[in-house]
């Protein structure tokens, strides 16, 4: 019997055993590795392409041109016509103040600071086919409130451009027409520009849908809002008081209307646009709308039938929009309204934690979002847990109801997070 051991044994087993644990090691590394790398951040879905308040509206339209109608904070009522961008007339007023207020902003009834009439304004004011405000003189000073009146309310295309002068330090408006331009752009304005502060110019064009943006944006502004909603006022200084052109829809029993600006010239026809309130419960909704390229038949020096053309449609839009705006139920408690995943096939129901009312009319549809709350999306969470915010409307007044997971939302299993791939 030979008992001898194979030549070399007692050096192949340390090495062997260094192979072994290297390999015990190196696996325990990658596991802890795999076991220690970060989850994939859960994933929100909405389930619904659509809230819709049930039934439907038929609104008057015109039978041209272009409109659109909107709820602050629910969001568009109805579009109609081609938005193509089409002069604003007067209507551009409402951008000059809004970059004035954003460039030097007032409170209700702050009178603001003195601005000087210069020689160009006096001037101006002489001008004949636009409206302006006459009989002023040089060296005469008025507060920027007042300023903001005979810009708004009569339409003096003459304050208009002396306050871009102002506003610009400078003998010419072109500084702050870019204002203008770079405003339009932040709201969204795309198929926007502005030549002039006062709309006169022709190549001042917008569409109905871009100044909807902008009636939303500047009807933020307490010292906008106030001014607007006057049929008529006196100003220190002036003969005779000032007076709106859109003073039969301010004083219209019934329609609650508190603004804007009207607008009419050749080119752009007439152009209105408006806000009107309807108390719903609580609370005054703001609707919003413009309408703009309003024509007649025949002879129109000044558009002024064309202005008188635009008013009356715009008044029928109300009634009507104003007669069915109520709160109605978009989203109810329970309602499954997306689902959240955990990027490994994991899929759990989110539902909606009590009913959400929106203002609105019958077969209006509303934009919606699904988005994490105040605290990120959590990895796992127990049925009834808050996990996310479904929004229903646009901007800071859109309504908003917490969502839950419908049944446990667990933690990755030890088999789930060593055999996972990402």
């Amino acid at each position: 019997m030979n008992n001898t051991r194979p030549s070399g044994g007692r050096h192949r087993n340390p090495r062997r055993r260094v192979k072994v644990w290297t390999s015990i090691a190196l696996l325990l590394g990658a596991a802890g590795t795999q076991l220690l790398r970060p989850l994939p951040d859960p994933e929100l879905f909405d389930t619904r392409s659509v809230y819709v308040i049930d039934g439907s509206t038929s609104i008057p339209w015109p039978t041209g041109g272009q409109a659109a109608v909107r709820i602050a904070g629910s969001g568009d009522v109805g579009i109609f016509g081609e938005q193509k961008p089409m002069p604003t007339a007067s209507v551009a007023k409402v951008m000059t103040a809004y970059v004035i207020l954003k460039d030097h902003p007032l409170r209700k009834n702050e009178p603001g600071p003195s601005i000087e009439v210069d020689a160009q304004a006096v001037t101006d004011g002489t001008a004949e086919n636009e409206s302006r405000i006459s009989g002023l003189t040089a060296g005469t000073k008025f507060s920027q409130q007042d300023m903001l009146k005979m810009l708004l309310i009569p339409s003096g295309n003459n304050i208009a451009r002396l306050l871009a002068r102002w506003d610009a330090g400078t003998g010419s408006s072109d500084g702050f027409v870019t204002k203008m331009n770079a405003a339009a752009a932040e709201l969204g304005m795309k198929d926007t520009m502005y030549t002039d502060p006062s709309g006169l110019d022709a190549g001042t064009v917008s569409t109905a849908v871009d100044q909807l943006r902008l009636a939303e944006a500047v009807m933020k502004e307490e010292a906008f809002r106030t001014v607007v909603a006057m049929p008529n006022a006196r100003i220190g200084g002036l003969p005779e008081p000032v007076i709106n052109n859109n003073e039969n829809l301010l004083l219209a029993p019934g329609l609650s209307v508190r603004g804007i600006k009207t607008g009419s010239s050749t080119p752009a026809g007439g152009t209105l646009m408006w806000a009107a309130y309807k108390s719903v419960g609580d609370k005054d909704e703001l609707i919003l709308g413009t309408m703009m390229d309003q024509r007649v038949e025949g002879p129109d020096p000044n558009a002024t039938r064309a202005l008188a053309l635009v008013k009356d449609n715009s008044r029928k839009v109300i009634e009507s929009v104003r007669t069915v705006l109520d709160t109605a139920p978009v989203v109810r408690q329970g309602q499954t309204v997306g689902y959240i995943s955990n990027g490994r096939g994991r899929r759990v129901p989110l539902l909606a934690t009590r009913d959400l009312n929106v203002a609105g009319i019958p077969g209006q549809h509303f934009k919606h979002t699904l988005g994490p709350g105040a605290k990120p999306v959590p990895h796992g969470a127990k049925a009834g847990t808050e996990v996310a915010v479904l929004t229903i409307g646009e901007g800071d007044t859109a309504k908003t109801v917490p969502v839950a997971v419908g049944s446990d939302m667990t933690d990755s299993s030890f088999v789930n997070r060593m055999t996972r791939l990402k």
